[in-house]
């Protein structure tokens, strides 16, 4: 989620019980104010305790990143002067009941795991009445990819050391009744810059307690790293296990296991389940990694590798069978391409939407227009649900509640009228060479038939995205002819095809 910490999970076999006596209690129920005439509740209140204002304790500082559900900052503690992350949770995002349940439930998962080695210590959580704040251990290292790429020697013993690191969270919230529910490098960042290679767990805004007995069906994590049967729509935490499998081919070879050019094709890949095992470098890893990595992308989820087992298993012990041989360099190369073509496929989706002419968005405004009840310029979780409704849209609630949190892109809590043209332009737009050609057209602000590194770092400034390295990351990754900006081919290249194919 940024630059704060917290993402554990680990598997037990399917039939093992957890003790339920280890979860933590529930919250006590909502802060009673008295007076001598009336007993009331205090408005709003989730966590069932007083409200603190969380300025009152810290200094609130810079952003460090934003996720689904909140935007981390720095903070320095008033009382010592340390420095910690602060997870700001706007109420007005707690859309429901289920919204302010899952509010608290992080909270307690947290408190819960605080105290492992990988996962991020969690120092408090501060209510007042527009934010729930979650105070936490700062991470102030690089994210997995980040760290790998700065190496200036990688091998299988390099990723068995990382992919360790990431199944020990598993285990732990597995073994604490836990499931995490999104487990991707994203959620993982290094200590410090100065402490090797200790890895913390840096979000739990999806983890669950497990309930013995049930099977989950709610659509949750990142395309890349869901497993098949979070798709089929029943699962459980075996699914955590498959995104470290996920993470763990990508770490080997530099690309994920399942991709293609639309999230739909990644769903479909997915489901097919098959696994290239021949192109380089696969050659030449070692068949022990393979047999691990063969074990945790299991399809059946009855017949997949635990997180016991997997801790267990020759090659990626710490004593194990995995091997310093440096790994083919390619994989660094294809590793920094899937970072950056990220990270710019993100910002031109927002270009294409916004530079839309009139009549191929008037549908789209009439559509806002009408859902907008109140004419107030943004819409609502209710009026987004109303709106959809009356359209005859069959979405479940879980459905609108992931529409709203992907389409509220400044994480207000509302949707203005450009976040809403961006997240309902229909996915297909991308795909056709006229739209593609539009988003080139911006970035490419003189003219000339490519995209400098100033126009680049202009645009990115602009929508608020990405720093200096990032740019130059991009730029370099993107742009193959090794002129230092990116021309139209290169530019339509990675947005439709993404990531080229090993070979």
């Amino acid at each position: 989620m940024g630059s704060c910490c917290c993402k554990p999970k680990v598997p037990q076999s399917p039939d093992q019980a957890t003790d339920q006596s280890s979860y933590p209690q529930p919250l006590s129920p909502p802060l009673l104010t008295r007076s001598p005439k009336t007993v009331r509740l205090m408005p709003d209140n989730i966590l069932g305790k007083p409200f603190k204002d969380v300025k009152s304790f810290y200094t609130i500082g810079k952003e460090l990143g934003r996720g689904q559900f909140g935007i981390t900052y720095l903070c320095t503690e008033k009382s010592t002067g340390l420095q910690y992350a602060c997870k700001t949770i706007s109420k007005r995002k707690l859309m429901n009941k289920n919204d302010k349940e899952g509010i608290k439930r992080e909270v307690q998962i947290m408190e819960h795991l605080t105290g492992n080695t990988n996962i991020v210590k969690f120092k408090g959580a501060y209510e007042d009445k527009k934010s729930v704040n979650l105070v936490m251990e700062l991470c102030s290292g690089e994210g997995i990819f980040d760290h790998i790429i700065a190496k200036r020697h990688y091998s299988e013993q390099a990723s068995a050391t990382i992919c360790r690191q990431v199944v020990n969270v598993i285990d732990v919230c597995h073994s604490k009744g836990v499931m995490h529910r999104d487990i991707r490098p994203e959620n993982f960042l290094l200590s410090s810059k100065d402490k090797g290679d200790l890895l913390k767990a840096t979000d739990f805004g999806l983890s669950v307690f497990i309930e013995k007995g049930k099977l989950y069906s709610d659509m949750v994590g990142s395309a890349y790293y869901v497993a098949p049967e979070v798709k089929q729509g029943s699962y459980g935490k075996e699914i955590d296990i498959w995104s470290a499998g996920v993470i763990l081919y990508i770490l080997l070879s530099g690309v994920p296991p399942f991709w293609a050019e639309t999230e739909k094709g990644i769903f479909d890949a997915i489901l097919q389940g098959d696994i290239d095992f021949e192109a380089k470098p696969w050659p030449s890893i070692s068949n022990s990694a393979k047999d691990l990595v063969r074990k945790m992308l299991t399809h059946d989820p009855r017949k997949r590798i635990t997180s016991v087992q997997v801790l267990q298993h020759p090659w990626i012990r710490e004593d194990g069978e995995a091997s310093n041989k440096p790994i083919d360099g390619a994989v660094i190369a294809r590793m920094k391409q899937f970072r950056a073509m990220n990270k710019f496929k993100k910002l031109a989706p927002k270009v294409v939407a916004e530079n839309l002419s009139e009549e191929e968005i008037k549908g789209l405004k009439l559509t806002f227009t009408e859902m907008d009840s109140d004419k107030s310029g943004t819409i609502t979780y209710e009026e987004l649900k109303a709106g959809l409704a009356q359209l005859g849209s069959k979405l479940s609630e879980a459905q609108v509640k992931q529409l709203m949190s992907a389409a509220d892109i400044d994480g207000n809590g509302t949707i203005d009228y450009n976040e809403f043209i961006t997240a309902t332009m229909r996915r297909h737009r991308l795909e056709r060479d006229d739209s593609l050609y539009k988003a080139f057209q911006y970035f490419d602000k003189d003219k000339r038939g490519f995209i400098t590194r100033d126009e680049l770092q202009r645009a990115m400034n602009e929508y608020g995205m990405g720093d200096q390295s990032s740019i130059e990351e991009i730029i370099s990754e993107v742009e193959t002819d090794n002129d230092g900006r990116i021309n139209y081919e290169e530019f339509y290249s990675m947005m439709r095809i993404g990531l080229q194919q090993p070979t």
